[in-house]
């Protein structure tokens, strides 16, 4: 058979494995619990500074 040529039977495996659903998996949500901190005490221009010498060096 050469390249591109139709095979029914592939065709009518890649159905079946379509067709079918996988309903085993856990369908729930999972909970997290934490914190999340966000510490923006510098300025823009303070970071643009640290930026510029860590890029000089």
């Amino acid at each position: 058979m050469s390249m591109g040529a139709y095979d029914e039977e592939e065709h009518e495996r890649r159905e079946r494995k379509n067709s079918e659903v996988d309903a085993d998996f856990d369908d729930e949500r999972t909970n997290y619990h934490g914190e999340v901190e966000y510490d923006s005490g510098e300025s823009a221009e303070d970071l643009l500074d640290q930026f510029k010498e860590m890029n000089s060096e």
